[in-house]
């Protein structure tokens, strides 16, 4: 058994998709309309994970307060990738208070989003 996606709220779909797809390497696993409102059902694929990024509508763009996901990866190379690509770092690669010897950062996606990324 496996998690087929996650949902990530965002407001402009094309925007968040150009942010993943840049900053990540995801690959596009679905892009299809969705009825007449213009909202389209996306899904993208990160390298090697199983579990897929689908976008539901934001209701606004306001940024968000709270972490939305924690991705792992090698944090301080992606952090330091993030930054030369103009992402906002909210914070520095540091040891994660709930689990000593894990290392995490924090960043905003295009969408506002809290995003979380750690080392395994």
């Amino acid at each position: 058994m496996h998690i087929q996606f996650a949902e990530l709220p965002v407001f402009d779909q094309d925007r968040a998709k150009a942010f993943y797809t840049r900053h990540f390497a995801c690959k596009v696993a679905a892009d299809e309309k969705m009825g007449d409102s213009g909202w389209r059902w996306i899904e993208l694929k990160f390298p090697g994970a199983v579990t897929n990024l689908h976008f539901v509508r934001r209701a606004d763009d306001t940024p968000g307060a709270e972490p939305v996901l924690l991705l792992v990866d090698d944090d301080k190379a992606t952090i330091a990738a993030l930054k030369a690509g103009g992402v906002e770092i909210i914070t520095e690669p540091q040891e994660a208070p709930w689990q000593p010897g894990r290392t995490v950062a924090e960043f905003r996606d295009s969408e506002g989003n809290r995003m979380v990324i750690g080392s395994q």
